[in-house]
Protein backbone atom coordinates (compact mmCIF):
# COMPACT_ATOMS: atom_id res chain seq x y z
CA UNK A 1 0.00 0.00 0.00
CA UNK A 2 1.26 3.81 -0.93
CA UNK A 3 2.55 5.23 2.18
CA UNK A 4 0.33 9.05 1.49
CA UNK A 5 1.86 12.27 2.75
CA UNK A 6 -0.94 14.05 5.61
CA UNK A 7 1.36 17.24 5.95
CA UNK A 8 3.83 19.02 3.26
CA UNK A 9 4.71 22.58 4.02
CA UNK A 10 8.38 24.93 3.88
CA UNK A 11 9.73 25.95 7.33
CA UNK A 12 12.73 25.91 9.57
CA UNK A 13 13.81 22.93 10.77
CA UNK A 14 17.16 21.23 13.00
CA UNK A 15 18.08 18.21 14.00
CA UNK A 16 21.59 16.80 14.57
CA UNK A 17 22.40 15.28 11.40
CA UNK A 18 22.42 18.85 9.74
CA UNK A 19 26.00 19.89 11.37
CA UNK A 20 24.54 23.07 12.25
CA UNK A 21 23.56 24.84 15.03
CA UNK A 22 21.34 26.98 13.82
CA UNK A 23 18.11 26.39 12.06
CA UNK A 24 17.66 26.15 8.17
CA UNK A 25 14.67 26.43 5.90
CA UNK A 26 13.96 22.92 4.71
CA UNK A 27 10.12 21.07 3.35
CA UNK A 28 8.63 19.13 6.32
CA UNK A 29 7.16 16.25 4.98
CA UNK A 30 4.61 13.86 7.05
CA UNK A 31 2.85 10.34 6.88
CA UNK A 32 1.20 8.01 9.02
CA UNK A 33 4.53 6.29 9.23
CA UNK A 34 7.91 8.98 8.84
CA UNK A 35 8.45 12.57 9.71
CA UNK A 36 10.86 13.75 6.98
CA UNK A 37 12.62 16.85 7.37
CA UNK A 38 14.23 17.90 3.95
CA UNK A 39 17.04 20.49 3.14
CA UNK A 40 19.27 21.30 0.26
CA UNK A 41 22.00 19.77 1.70
CA UNK A 42 20.10 16.40 2.82
CA UNK A 43 17.62 14.77 5.39
CA UNK A 44 16.50 13.57 8.47
CA UNK A 45 13.79 10.65 8.32
CA UNK A 46 12.09 10.12 11.76
CA UNK A 47 9.90 6.81 12.05
CA UNK A 48 7.29 7.48 14.12
CA UNK A 49 7.67 4.55 15.89
CA UNK A 50 11.16 5.65 17.23
CA UNK A 51 9.67 8.86 18.80
CA UNK A 52 8.87 8.91 22.65
CA UNK A 53 7.99 12.30 23.38
CA UNK A 54 6.51 15.66 21.45
CA UNK A 55 6.85 19.43 23.21
CA UNK A 56 4.58 21.94 21.46
CA UNK A 57 5.96 25.68 22.23
CA UNK A 58 9.05 24.91 24.52
CA UNK A 59 12.71 24.89 22.97
CA UNK A 60 16.22 23.67 24.11
CA UNK A 61 18.45 26.45 26.13
CA UNK A 62 20.71 26.17 23.02
CA UNK A 63 18.12 26.97 20.35
CA UNK A 64 15.81 29.26 21.96
CA UNK A 65 17.20 32.42 20.35
CA UNK A 66 16.21 31.01 17.01
CA UNK A 67 12.84 29.35 17.34
CA UNK A 68 9.52 31.11 18.10
CA UNK A 69 6.74 28.81 18.07
CA UNK A 70 7.79 25.11 17.23
CA UNK A 71 7.45 21.83 17.93
CA UNK A 72 10.20 19.72 19.58
CA UNK A 73 10.11 15.73 18.58
CA UNK A 74 12.45 13.37 20.60
CA UNK A 75 13.04 10.45 19.03
CA UNK A 76 15.68 6.94 19.52
CA UNK A 77 17.87 6.43 16.19
CA UNK A 78 21.34 4.35 16.60
CA UNK A 79 20.95 3.73 19.96
CA UNK A 80 20.62 7.09 21.32
CA UNK A 81 18.17 9.77 21.70
CA UNK A 82 17.69 12.77 19.48
CA UNK A 83 15.39 15.63 18.84
CA UNK A 84 14.57 17.51 15.73
CA UNK A 85 12.57 20.77 16.06
CA UNK A 86 10.48 22.44 12.72
CA UNK A 87 8.91 25.83 12.73
CA UNK A 88 6.65 27.21 10.52
CA UNK A 89 3.67 29.12 9.68
CA UNK A 90 0.48 29.00 12.23
CA UNK A 91 -1.76 27.44 9.99
CA UNK A 92 0.65 25.07 8.86
CA UNK A 93 1.98 24.15 12.46
CA UNK A 94 -1.38 23.92 13.80
CA UNK A 95 -2.29 21.32 11.26
CA UNK A 96 1.25 19.51 11.94
CA UNK A 97 0.37 19.31 15.71
CA UNK A 98 -3.00 17.43 15.67
CA UNK A 99 -1.73 15.42 12.48
CA UNK A 100 1.56 14.20 14.10
CA UNK A 101 -0.52 13.09 17.39
CA UNK A 102 -3.01 11.85 15.18
CA UNK A 103 -0.25 9.44 13.52
CA UNK A 104 1.25 9.08 16.94
CA UNK A 105 -1.73 7.90 18.84
CA UNK A 106 -3.66 6.05 16.04
CA UNK A 107 -2.72 2.89 17.13
CA UNK A 108 -2.62 2.78 20.77
CA UNK A 109 -5.13 1.07 22.98
CA UNK A 110 -5.44 2.44 26.49
CA UNK A 111 -8.26 1.58 29.74
CA UNK A 112 -10.30 3.86 30.51
CA UNK A 113 -12.37 4.90 34.11
CA UNK A 114 -14.77 7.50 33.33
CA UNK A 115 -16.33 9.38 34.90
CA UNK A 116 -14.09 8.06 37.95
CA UNK A 117 -15.33 11.09 40.02
CA UNK A 118 -17.97 13.82 39.47
CA UNK A 119 -17.06 16.81 41.36
CA UNK A 120 -15.64 14.72 44.48
CA UNK A 121 -17.92 11.80 44.55
CA UNK A 122 -15.91 8.41 43.87
CA UNK A 123 -18.47 6.75 41.13
CA UNK A 124 -19.27 2.84 40.17
CA UNK A 125 -17.29 3.01 36.60
CA UNK A 126 -15.12 0.53 36.03
CA UNK A 127 -12.62 -0.36 33.92
CA UNK A 128 -12.93 -0.51 29.55
CA UNK A 129 -10.36 -0.64 26.84
CA UNK A 130 -10.46 2.24 24.14
CA UNK A 131 -8.99 3.52 21.16
CA UNK A 132 -8.02 7.48 20.96
CA UNK A 133 -8.75 10.12 18.61
CA UNK A 134 -7.92 13.05 18.18
CA UNK A 135 -9.46 16.38 16.19
CA UNK A 136 -8.72 19.90 16.56
CA UNK A 137 -9.47 21.01 20.63
CA UNK A 138 -10.29 17.80 21.81
CA UNK A 139 -9.61 14.31 22.21
CA UNK A 140 -12.22 11.45 21.96
CA UNK A 141 -11.81 7.99 23.92
CA UNK A 142 -13.65 5.36 21.25
CA UNK A 143 -14.56 1.60 20.73
CA UNK A 144 -15.76 1.44 24.36
CA UNK A 145 -19.45 1.07 25.94
CA UNK A 146 -19.71 4.85 26.84
CA UNK A 147 -17.36 6.66 24.40
CA UNK A 148 -16.77 10.23 25.43
CA UNK A 149 -14.89 13.51 24.37
CA UNK A 150 -12.62 15.65 26.07
CA UNK A 151 -12.40 19.18 25.20
CA UNK A 152 -8.90 20.36 25.54
CA UNK A 153 -9.88 24.01 26.89
CA UNK A 154 -11.54 22.57 29.73
CA UNK A 155 -8.71 20.24 31.21
CA UNK A 156 -8.07 22.28 34.23
CA UNK A 157 -5.93 19.36 36.40
CA UNK A 158 -3.72 16.25 35.40
CA UNK A 159 -1.22 14.24 37.06
CA UNK A 160 0.83 10.79 35.95
CA UNK A 161 0.40 7.69 37.99
CA UNK A 162 0.87 3.64 38.01
CA UNK A 163 -2.24 1.34 38.30
CA UNK A 164 -2.14 -2.23 38.19
CA UNK A 165 -4.37 -3.39 35.03
CA UNK A 166 -4.58 -7.28 34.25
CA UNK A 167 -2.30 -7.75 37.17
CA UNK A 168 0.14 -5.62 35.40
CA UNK A 169 1.64 -2.11 36.83
CA UNK A 170 1.31 0.23 33.82
CA UNK A 171 1.31 3.89 33.70
CA UNK A 172 -1.76 5.96 33.62
CA UNK A 173 -2.99 9.78 33.36
CA UNK A 174 -5.39 11.19 35.75
CA UNK A 175 -6.97 14.11 34.59
CA UNK A 176 -9.63 16.40 35.60
CA UNK A 177 -11.79 18.69 32.87
CA UNK A 178 -15.09 20.12 32.82
CA UNK A 179 -18.11 18.47 31.36
CA UNK A 180 -21.64 19.93 31.32
CA UNK A 181 -20.86 22.39 34.15
CA UNK A 182 -19.61 19.92 35.79
CA UNK A 183 -15.61 18.56 37.02
CA UNK A 184 -15.14 15.10 36.06
CA UNK A 185 -12.28 13.04 36.88
CA UNK A 186 -10.90 10.68 34.32
CA UNK A 187 -8.52 8.03 33.97
CA UNK A 188 -6.79 6.47 31.34
CA UNK A 189 -3.88 3.73 31.65
CA UNK A 190 -1.59 3.23 28.55
CA UNK A 191 0.69 -0.04 27.66
CA UNK A 192 3.80 2.00 28.20
CA UNK A 193 5.83 5.53 28.71
CA UNK A 194 5.81 6.29 25.33
CA UNK A 195 2.04 6.34 25.13
CA UNK A 196 2.18 8.11 28.19
CA UNK A 197 3.86 10.82 27.41
CA UNK A 198 2.21 11.48 24.01
CA UNK A 199 -1.29 11.23 25.23
CA UNK A 200 -0.01 13.66 28.12
CA UNK A 201 1.25 15.73 26.07
CA UNK A 202 -1.84 16.60 24.01
CA UNK A 203 -4.10 16.61 26.86
CA UNK A 204 -2.51 19.25 28.20
CA UNK A 205 -1.65 21.38 25.26
CA UNK A 206 -4.18 23.71 25.94
CA UNK A 207 -3.83 23.26 29.79
CA UNK A 208 0.10 24.72 29.48
CA UNK A 209 -1.31 27.45 27.82
CA UNK A 210 -3.90 28.88 30.61
CA UNK A 211 -1.06 27.91 32.96
CA UNK A 212 1.07 30.37 31.26
CA UNK A 213 -1.64 32.91 31.21
CA UNK A 214 -1.96 32.94 35.48
CA UNK A 215 1.54 33.08 36.06
CA UNK A 216 0.71 36.88 36.11
CA UNK A 217 -1.99 36.22 38.47
CA UNK A 218 -1.04 36.41 42.11
CA UNK A 219 -3.95 35.48 44.44
CA UNK A 220 -3.89 37.68 48.02
CA UNK A 221 -4.73 35.66 50.98
CA UNK A 222 -8.38 36.74 50.78
CA UNK A 223 -9.11 35.70 47.36
CA UNK A 224 -7.30 32.20 47.75
CA UNK A 225 -10.46 31.83 50.64
CA UNK A 226 -13.05 32.65 48.56
CA UNK A 227 -12.05 30.33 45.41
CA UNK A 228 -11.30 27.81 48.04
CA UNK A 229 -14.69 28.39 49.18
CA UNK A 230 -16.46 28.32 46.40
CA UNK A 231 -14.34 25.52 45.35
CA UNK A 232 -15.17 23.68 48.32
CA UNK A 233 -19.03 24.17 47.68
CA UNK A 234 -19.08 22.20 44.35
CA UNK A 235 -17.53 24.78 42.15
CA UNK A 236 -20.77 26.95 42.61
CA UNK A 237 -22.32 28.98 45.48
CA UNK A 238 -24.27 32.02 47.12
CA UNK A 239 -22.50 34.77 48.55
CA UNK A 240 -23.55 34.20 51.73
CA UNK A 241 -22.00 30.77 51.65
CA UNK A 242 -18.69 32.25 50.95
CA UNK A 243 -18.91 35.22 52.97
CA UNK A 244 -15.47 34.71 54.99
CA UNK A 245 -15.86 38.82 56.99
CA UNK A 246 -17.60 41.55 55.61
CA UNK A 247 -20.33 41.40 53.23
CA UNK A 248 -19.25 44.16 51.06
CA UNK A 249 -15.53 43.68 51.43
CA UNK A 250 -16.64 39.59 50.33
CA UNK A 251 -18.56 41.64 46.88
CA UNK A 252 -15.77 43.69 46.61
CA UNK A 253 -13.41 40.81 46.26
CA UNK A 254 -15.28 38.85 44.20
CA UNK A 255 -15.89 41.49 41.72
CA UNK A 256 -11.96 41.58 41.25
CA UNK A 257 -12.11 37.70 40.56
CA UNK A 258 -14.63 38.33 38.13
CA UNK A 259 -12.75 40.79 36.26
CA UNK A 260 -9.71 38.69 36.63
CA UNK A 261 -11.81 36.07 34.74
CA UNK A 262 -11.44 33.67 37.64
CA UNK A 263 -15.23 33.86 39.21
CA UNK A 264 -18.58 34.02 36.97
CA UNK A 265 -22.17 33.86 37.76
CA UNK A 266 -23.76 31.12 37.61
CA UNK A 267 -27.41 29.96 38.40
CA UNK A 268 -27.41 29.91 42.25
CA UNK A 269 -24.25 32.30 42.72
CA UNK A 270 -20.83 32.81 42.00
CA UNK A 271 -19.24 30.03 39.95
CA UNK A 272 -15.38 28.94 38.97
CA UNK A 273 -14.20 29.38 36.12
CA UNK A 274 -11.96 27.58 34.42
CA UNK A 275 -9.09 29.62 35.27
CA UNK A 276 -10.29 29.96 38.93
CA UNK A 277 -10.25 25.84 39.30
CA UNK A 278 -6.55 25.79 38.01
CA UNK A 279 -5.82 28.18 40.47
CA UNK A 280 -7.66 25.82 43.15
CA UNK A 281 -5.86 23.23 41.76
CA UNK A 282 -2.65 24.57 42.36
CA UNK A 283 -3.34 26.06 45.31
CA UNK A 284 -4.18 22.89 46.95
CA UNK A 285 -1.27 20.88 45.21
CA UNK A 286 1.11 22.98 46.75
CA UNK A 287 -0.61 22.89 50.51
CA UNK A 288 -1.01 18.89 50.44
CA UNK A 289 2.66 18.49 48.92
Amino acid sequence: MEESVVADFVGRVHAASFGTDEPVTGRVLLSQRRLVLATDDGKETVPLSRVFDVVVGSVPGDLRSFFNDSVTVAYEQDGSRRAALVEGEPEDMDKFVRLLFKALLRNVTVTVRHPAKVGGRVTDASDHRASVSVSPGEIRFENCPDPFTVDLSAVIDYERTDRTVGGKKRPALVFRHVADGQTVTSIATVPNERALNVLGRYIKIEYDEAMEDLETFDPTEEQLEILVSIYSAGGEANIADVVTGDVAQTSMILDTLREAGLVADGESGAALTRKGQMIVSSYLESVNA
